[in-house]
């Protein structure tokens, strides 16, 4: 096996090989096992390259000899492997450039925590620069650019910590450094009935509402979204507490992908949002393995799949979806044989493939606007 980061899941899309030895290696990792040569991650060539070390921190990878680099700062706290240019005025990569708080480290867990922070963020910003979605951060534009908050809880009257509340405004995400802590996620996925609760599933929410503001809100999809959606205009304080207080409505599978989704309007669209970014990803690291489905026995033709496409790159949402379904199927059979929840515990009812095509709808032209925008580069 290869070195990974000794917190860190062992996160796949790609398939990434070392090009010193061929081992096939992991996003989060920083080390080949086989030939000890470091890893970084160039995050404009979506790769992972072994490293030549040059002089002052600097390095040649081996996927890119010209684009001599270093890490990013972050690297020094195990918290970050990817690279920026070696010229570069800044200190810390592109993901990691998006913080604007972390928590104290030398308190408690706060190190371990925000290292399996980092881990899902960077998959999150991954994921956003495959589909070619605008990546800035509040020092670049301060009204519509992203940021993150990574709190600890401080401690309260009678020295009770304080509560943190995860969330999104305008553009800045604030994620408590408790959820990274398996105990205290399990607890919360028990309290509130959330069947899929994870690091990387918050970042996906919450940035769902970050890219409401910014591709849908006072744009021409707005009275798409209304129809698809709901009225966002409607009090959300007020439709959070009837949520907790009465629970979602008795039909909300026909309707939405989460009984949270029925909550609001934004809460359903950040809902959707997520599940795209999970579905594209996953169907991504299929492809990458070369998984097909075909069930012996299996006179439904719809069991079958084969991926044959790029998931990032395929315009074609029916395609995607027809793709999705027979690789849940199996895999959620898989996990029963084992003895484990479904990885992919959610039924996809017509209104909320209708509005996952929507999400499709919306982000795709922004993959094609950026596409074009490189090919006018090089």
């Amino acid at each position: 096996m290869s070195c990974s980061h000794p917190l860190a899941p062992l996160v796949e899309m790609k398939i990434f090989n070392c090009q010193q030895c061929g081992l096939m290696v992991y996003f989060s990792n920083t080390r080949c096992e086989r030939c000890a040569h470091a890893l970084g991650y160039l995050p404009e060539l979506t790769t992972l390259s072994a490293l030549t070390p040059l002089e002052d921190g600097r390095f040649s990878p081996l996927a890119a000899p010209e684009r001599t680099s270093r890490f990013c700062a972050n690297a020094a706290h195990a918290a970050c492997n990817w690279l920026v240019p070696a010229d570069s005025p800044d200190d810390y990569c592109r993901a990691c450039q998006l913080n604007r708080t972390i928590p104290p480290l030398n308190e408690g867990d706060n190190l371990l925590r925000w290292q399996r922070l980092e881990v899902a963020k960077h998959q999150l910003v991954y994921g956003l620069l495959r589909l070619g979605l605008p990546v800035v951060g509040k020092g670049e534009e301060p009204e519509r650019g992203l940021a993150f908050d990574f709190l600890a809880r401080l401690k309260g009257k009678g020295g009770k910590p304080a509560p943190v509340v995860t969330g999104h405004a305008s553009g800045l995400i604030t994620i408590d450094v408790t959820e990274a802590d398996d105990a205290e996620r399990e607890r919360h996925r028990r309290d509130l009935a959330e069947p899929y609760r994870t690091l990387l599933g918050h970042f996906r929410h919450e940035v769902g509402h970050y890219y409401w503001d910014r591709l849908v809100n006072g744009g021409p999809w707005l009275d798409a979204f209304r129809t698809l959606f709901g009225d966002e205009r409607q009090d959300y304080g007020e439709c959070l507490k009837a949520h907790y207080a009465d629970g979602p409505p008795a039909d909300w599978r026909q309707r939405f992908v989460s009984s949270y989704a029925s909550t609001h309007p934004w809460e359903d669209f950040a809902e959707t949002w997520a599940h795209y970014l999970h579905i594209v990803d996953t169907l991504e690291t299929a492809h990458a393995f070369g998984l097909r489905v075909q069930p012996r026995g299996a006179q439904d033709a719809a069991l079958t799949m084969e991926i044959d496409f790029e998931p990032y790159h395929q315009s074609d949402f029916d395609v995607l979806l027809k793709t999705w379904l027979p690789l849940t199927y199996a895999v959620n059979s898989l996990n029963q044989s084992m003895g484990q929840p479904d990885l992919y515990p959610f039924v996809l009812a017509p209104a909320v493939m209708g509005k996952l095509r929507f999400v499709h709808a919306l982000v795709f032209p922004a993959k094609v606007a950026a596409m074009n925008a490189l090919s006018a580069m090089q």
